[in-house]
């Protein structure tokens, strides 16, 4: 095998493991009897702080390279992922359940947009074919449960804005993970996140109280698998695989989802889960095979 193809291989378990991380969130916050938007700030608190050895130790090695200029470039990222945090939050508990975690997941239908108007990069006819795969599996996964009502439009327009952010957010990552280090991009984007999720936290909620054991573990265990090795992988695997293979490959998160409820609180998923899963799996293999990720 040769070294390129390792790399490619390595690249491509990399994000595999980066998108099974990112679907522990789902799993941790149902367990966690904390508030959402204070669950948010926390977790990306957490985040910023593991991570921060890695920035001050690049900002050492390269002096003079950072400065308001780069901070900035965190700064608007952050705003987005915490607008898509807020706004999940507010949009699921106006819509059905099926309504929400469908529209959300609808980020490979937004991301064409973005990557387009950030570097004018056309989506391929492979990345297209991957993603009807992925996104039929999505349907078949949602669909029995999904209800269009006038009732839920409100609800389901929020989360379709959510699903938008989440994809500018990723598409930002792209552009600007790649001009520094990734440290130096990503602690202040989640420190600036988590202060925005805190301040939107505090009209409903006193973060000075007391905490649970148990939350205060799912705190951290948030804080730690679906941000530091999630997040953070989703936007290292964008210095080298296009926007859009990314997005598809993180369409894996409600199949990871699903196994680890099924381990972890015994919930057997339907038949339809298996077919759904078939079709996703299918979509990420077509997009990961479809070419050797390059740098951005």
């Amino acid at each position: 095998m040769s070294s390129s193809l390792k790399t490619s291989l390595g690249r491509s378990i990399l994000l595999l493991f980066g998108v099974l991380c990112g679907s522990t969130a789902v799993i941790m916050i149902r367990a966690s009897t904390e508030q959402s938007m204070l669950l948010s700030a926390y977790r990306l608190f957490i985040a910023s702080a593991v991570l921060s050895p890695f920035f001050f130790r690049d900002l050492k090695k390269n002096p003079g390279v950072y400065g308001w200029k780069q901070f900035g470039w965190s700064a608007l990222p952050a705003l987005i992922i915490a607008i898509h945090f807020i706004s999940w939050v507010f949009g699921a508990r106006m819509t059905r359940v099926a309504n929400a975690s469908m529209i959300v997941n609808l980020t490979p239908v937004g991301m064409p947009f973005f990557i387009w108007l950030f570097y004018r990069e056309k989506v391929t006819r492979v990345e297209v074919l991957g993603t009807i795969f992925s996104l039929a599996g999505l349907v078949v996964l949602s669909a029995s449960n999904l209800q269009v009502s006038k009732t839920y439009f409100i609800g389901d327009l929020i989360c379709f804005g959510s699903m938008l952010a989440y994809a500018a957010y990723m598409a930002l990552g792209r552009k600007n993970g790649s001009r520094i280090s990734i440290w130096m991009y990503l602690v202040p984007l989640y420190f600036i996140a988590g202060v925005i999720c805190l301040l939107c936290a505090l009209p409903f909620i006193n973060p000075i109280k007391t905490y649970t054991t148990a939350n205060l573990l799912l705190i951290l265990g948030l804080g730690i698998i679906p941000t530091v090795f999630g997040h953070s992988i989703l936007n290292y695997s964008l210095k080298f695989f296009r926007g859009q293979v990314v997005s598809v490959a993180n369409l894996g998160q409600p199949i990871f989802a699903g196994f680890l409820g099924f381990l972890l609180f015994g919930e057997q998923p339907r038949p339809i889960f298996y077919a759904a899963a078939a079709l996703i799996a299918t979509g990420v293999l077509i997009v990961l095979l479809s070419r050797r990720p390059t740098p951005a």
